[in-house]
């Protein structure tokens, strides 16, 4: 994968984490770039969001340190003044001003962060990153927690006046709740483009993503998605269809980090993909998938490949939008359970196996005769992840 022009990253192991694993990155551009976010929508907001938010959009980022295996958050005014310590000691490493450097972390909420070993980590990981392939994977690993790995992407765009690179990064396996969901995620781009547009193109593309995924609907206090532009490519987005051509590509970069969330829930045994048509608006289909992919039953169904079409077809009809139960319709795998109202015959114990051996499961539903439409990813609720969430702090 061919990495954007002008960054450079790492990840060390400063001691955060007993278990001795990499948990701080640093990502930094070679010159002060544009930043731009999308933060939780909790109104319990870690120290990090709160600093962050009040920074971006910016035309001035010059790094981000990202810590994993505490969130500092709930952590009340030490939490903020390590948060801002943090982006302080790495401008002085960096040579640039606190108010250039963000910060993200993420990991258990109520403990406060051990500074020395952070204030170590800093130093380490400004002074050991590179813009390599493997100085990227290691920040890519350093910002996980429960993720059984890596999550990341990457493209090219040509354009009439050059290519731009897309690289991305992310984590998240659980509480994942749809409101910018439980995650971290970080999108840089060698593009030149005005901070304005970025936070426009970034916002689009998150309610098409990140938006749009759950595990178990539990939206945190430490979301954030930030993309960053630093302009080294020189290629400047001077036509609509330039403009098109980028927005597609860091759309389509941040579904495909965002599937992987779910797809890597807290013991998940199924990636779950919703389809809703025939609603009365894109909005009212967006519901209906929500309250589908938050559904219990549905998700335990999916686990035990149980073609149990009721769940769904239930689920639909408490979401509280219109619904046209003569016109509503659902397919389980491409396999018609439910028509028009009525139970159709269909073969239980092959759809079972199918569903039992394919890790992705397609849930396509028709709830009348409307253009509306939205799509929703999910995971299934195993025993294995009521046992890991059981005994996390434990």
């Amino acid at each position: 994968m061919g990495l954007p022009n002008g960054f450079e990253f790492t990840g060390v192991a400063c001691g955060i984490k007993a278990s001795g694993k990499l948990d701080l990155a640093v990502i930094s551009s070679k010159t002060p770039c544009v930043a731009v976010g999308v933060y939780t929508q909790n109104v319990v907001r870690a120290a990090s969001i709160e600093w962050d938010q009040q920074l971006t959009p910016t035309n001035h980022f010059k790094a981000l340190i990202i810590n994993s295996g505490n969130a500092n958050a709930c952590t009340g005014q030490q939490g903020m003044d390590d948060n801002q310590a943090i982006a302080a000691v790495a401008s002085q490493y960096l040579k640039t001003e606190e108010n250039q450097v963000l910060v993200l972390s993420t990991g258990v909420i109520g403990q406060h962060l051990p500074m020395p070993e952070i204030v170590q980590g800093i130093e380490q990981a400004i002074s050991e990153q590179g813009s390599s392939q493997d100085h990227f994977e290691r920040a890519s690993l350093a910002i996980l927690t429960t993720d059984k790995g890596p999550k990341t992407v990457g493209s090219v765009v040509s354009t009439e006046s050059g290519e731009i690179r897309i690289a991305g990064i992310a984590k998240g396996a659980g509480m994942i709740g749809p409101k910018m969901a439980t995650m971290l995620a970080i999108i840089l781009s060698d593009v030149k483009i005005s901070s304005n547009r970025a936070q426009q193109i970034l916002n689009r593309a998150v309610e098409k993503s990140f938006n749009r995924i759950s595990v178990e609907g539990h939206t945190s206090t430490n979301d954030a998605l930030i993309m960053i532009c630093n302009g080294s490519s020189d290629v400047e987005l001077n036509s609509e269809e330039s403009i098109l051509a980028f927005e597609n590509a860091v759309t389509e970069n941040c579904i495909e980090l965002a599937k992987q969330i779910p797809a890597d829930g807290e013991g998940a045994s199924h990636l779950i993909t919703i389809d809703i048509t025939g609603a009365t608006n894109d909005q009212e289909a967006d519901s209906v998938a929500r309250t589908v992919a938050a559904s219990a039953l549905v998700k335990t169904a999916i686990t035990g490949a149980d073609p149990n079409w009721g769940r769904i077809v239930s689920a639909a009809g408490y979401a509280g939008v219109e619904m046209d139960v003569s016109m509503t319709s659902l397919k389980l795998n491409g396999y018609l359970v439910f028509e028009n109202g009525q139970p159709v015959d269909f073969d239980a114990r092959r759809i079972s196996q199918d569903l039992k051996n394919q890790f992705e499961t397609f849930i396509e539903l028709t709830i009348g005769g409307g253009a509306g439409s939205a799509r929703h990813w999910t995971s299934d609720l195993t025993p294995e992840y009521v046992r890991f969430n059981s005994e996390y702090t434990t």
